[in-house]
């Protein structure tokens, strides 16, 4: 039987699970779009306002889903504004399928209308990208793109597809398969992994995106228990453990916990699972590993020792190592490190207040979530105080962008974590600044009939460069303050949804106290200016030069 490549395309999708995609129709995808309109009850599209938002909106579906994320978008325009969410995901290690349409196969090189090479465009932002050149390659290219996405370090997949590819005719048996090979984790040199932390005294381990992705929770929290070593998170790893567990000594680096620095600071072995050693996680790098040893475990042998130097090197995926190893671990109580870590978590306890602050904000709204709450973020000042006192409670119930730092990130992803969460309530804490990039994307948020919760953290500044300029430039301002006179609430009524101005934590309680369960509701809260974001390792610093409060 002929298909047209368009009808490849679904036949491609629906085989590998993608049941819902997101995108912005085009010139170059009408063939597409066509057969996704003949497949509404198979495929769910969410139109979106921009194509930016849809590859967030796809970013956050798979985060949430464990899936691969999938969008679409038309070529030229349409294909390069996808590349901030493909950069996004590939920061992030996030699993998406981006399908982009391009002129005619005879047209290409000719700088045809709305014709730009977006393989070569993302050439250094994907784990791979296809050129389709000819329809019977189709069919095997979808199959491995999402093979290739979801494979070893999850990552974005590219496939152009020109508009002639979708429509000429393919007969069933002319299909051609990618055949890919993917090893199985061979079983790994354990003995030295053992010695160091059978010597160690105080062993501590550090958690990132990759516990998350690999669903290692299980295997986290018995090997921190085991070993008694308590556990500091990357901000891609924070929802590993549940908030409340003793061990969890919540984010470090940069603006991590200062019960995570101490510890860091007393601590002889690091025990690192998924984690890259960023420059925001580590600080001065040489200062960082003194008087310690650090055990590397990741799924991606380019990651060890491209920072920090290892003492010992497992390449494989967290999971897998983590269960070979607990095979072979004993279990060594060591309490009076327990106890350290119960003395030094005392000091990430704040007293209460009645006045509007980010830190009672959060805990407030935190207060009418359920474990399974979705929670976005923007960039910037509100995105470290959630990492900093929101309490999570389960694995992928956090959306934000680590490795990239996208400014407008979260509208998106909080539609697509929203979907993904069978359209359960989900919360997006967002800046005025980062709000003013992807607002418009309310449209589809309305349209799509989704409970969102958006808080806005509303300054009036650019908070945290504005946090930077005061403490290393003499505070001068240079364009962060906005002055600008949007009204959010007035914007949101505009869009569909509903809106409020929040001035006090009671004003707060009200309005989540019944919040529509199928339009959005945007919350308009006024902060101080001058609030900081607290601890902070300055630049260039270590732990020790931490500072806990404003001079």
């Amino acid at each position: 039987m002929k298909k047209s490549g368009a009808a490849i395309v679904i036949e491609a999708l629906c085989r590998n699970g993608a049941d819902t995609v997101f995108g912005y129709p085009g010139g170059a995808v009408l063939p597409i779009y066509d057969e996704l309109y003949k497949n509404a009850h198979r495929i769910n599209h969410v139109l979106c306002a921009h194509e930016q938002n849809a590859a967030h909106a796809a970013d956050g579906f798979a985060r949430v889903s464990g899936k691969a994320g999938v969008v679409i978008a038309t070529s030229g325009p349409g294909a390069t504004n996808l590349v901030t969410g493909i950069a996004n995901a590939y920061l992030d290690s996030v699993p998406l399928v981006a399908i982009t349409g391009n002129v005619a196969v005879p047209l290409l090189g000719r700088d045809s209308f709305q014709e730009v090479d977006i393989t070569g465009i993302t050439q250094e932002i994907v784990k791979h990208n296809f050129a389709v050149s000819d329809v019977k390659d189709l069919n095997g290219i979808l199959d491995a793109a999402f093979q290739i996405a979801l494979s070893g370090r999850p990552g974005p997949v590219l496939v152009d597809i020109p508009k002639s590819i979708q429509t000429d005719m393919c007969d069933d048996s002319e299909y051609t398969c990618q055949e890919l090979f993917f090893n199985s984790l061979p079983e790994v040199d354990l003995s030295e992994t053992l010695r160091l932390i059978s010597a160690a005294e105080r062993p501590l381990i550090y958690s990132g995106g990759g516990v998350v992705s690999s669903g290692a929770s299980d295997e986290l929290l018995v090997l921190a228990k085991r070993i008694s070593a308590p556990v500091t998170f990357s901000m891609m790893g924070l929802t590993a453990l549940p908030a409340n567990e003793p061990l969890n000594l919540g984010m470090c680096g940069m603006h991590g916990t200062a019960s995570s620095a101490e510890m860091f600071r007393k601590c002889d072995l690091i025990i690192a699972l998924g984690v890259r050693f960023s420059d925001r996680a580590t600080g001065n790098t040489v200062k960082y590993k003194e008087g310690k040893k650090i055990i590397h475990i990741d799924i991606d042998h380019a990651e060890i020792n491209k920072n920090t130097a290892a003492d010992v090197e497992l390449c494989g995926d967290v999971k897998a190592v983590l269960q070979q190893l607990l095979q072979k671990l004993p279990r060594i109580a060591r309490p009076e490190w327990e106890n350290e870590c119960a003395r030094a978590k005392k000091q990430d306890f704040y007293p209460k207040s009645d006045q509007l602050t980010p830190r009672n904000l959060l805990q407030t709204v935190a207060s009418y979530c359920t474990p399974d709450t979705v929670i976005a973020t923007d960039v910037g000042q509100h995105q470290m105080w959630t990492m900093q006192y929101f309490p999570f409670q389960m694995p992928r119930t956090l959306l934000t962008s680590g490795g990239l730092g996208t400014m407008g990130f979260g509208l998106g992803a909080a539609i697509g974590g929203c979907i993904a969460n069978k359209r359960k309530p989900t919360v997006l804490f967002t800046g005025d600044g980062s709000f003013g990039m992807c607002l418009q994307e309310l449209a589809t948020a309305v349209s799509q009939h989704l409970p969102l919760v958006i808080v806005i953290f509303n300054n009036g500044v650019l908070g945290m460069v504005r946090q930077w300029q005061t403490m290393f430039y003499d505070k001068h301002y240079s364009h962060t303050t906005l002055n600008r006179k949007t009204d959010f609430v007035a914007l949101a009524k505009a869009f569909g949804a509903n809106g409020k101005k929040i001035f006090t934590l009671a004003g707060l309680e009200r309005a989540l106290f019944n919040p529509p369960a199928d339009t959005p509701l945007v919350l308009d809260c006024q902060l101080d200016m001058d609030e900081f974001v607290l601890p902070m390792i300055p630049p260039g610093g270590s732990v020790n030069d931490l500072i806990t409060r404003r001079n």
